[in-house]
């Protein structure tokens, strides 16, 4: 099992709903800590990663700021046909990161749709997602 939303690893941002120049979606799967993607400031926001694949999701870990409401989705094709597969409210971390773990046995998807419906601000950031699991043969 690896991360497969790593860029190294292939994972492509296919969609983002806002997008600073200082401020990237692509910044979330660098690998990095210090970077991350900052939100426009209305709600919803969204983003889809695109494996190199077909994968199996294990889990997914999201290391984020000021998120409140949050839905996470997968699709096994191109369509734009989402499945929910999470649902969760964070609770508050003042000036600290949030830091979420979901757990899953095996969810099959080439995409994963990130959806932050409602904030503790009118901004939020992504410093990083982490998606662990293996590719389906």
């Amino acid at each position: 099992m690896f991360d497969l939303a790593l860029s190294e690893a292939g994972a492509q941002i296919i969609l983002a709903t806002s997008s600073d120049d200082k401020y990237p979606p692509e910044h979330m799967i660098d690998g990095k800590d210090e970077t991350f993607w900052a939100t426009c400031g209305l709600y919803p926001q969204e983003f889809v990663i695109r494996f190199t694949s077909l994968v199996n999701i294990n889990s997914v870990s999201i290391t984020c700021y000021n998120i409140r409401d949050i839905k996470l989705e997968v699709n096994s094709d191109d369509s734009q046909n989402f499945k929910t597969i999470e649902q969760k409210e964070f609770q508050s971390s003042d000036s600290a990161p949030q830091i979420e773990d979901f757990s899953f046995g095996n969810v099959k998807a080439q995409n994963l749709r990130v959806v932050i419906e409602s904030g503790y601000d009118h901004f939020c950031a992504v410093y990083k997602i982490t998606v662990n699991g293996t590719a389906v043969h």
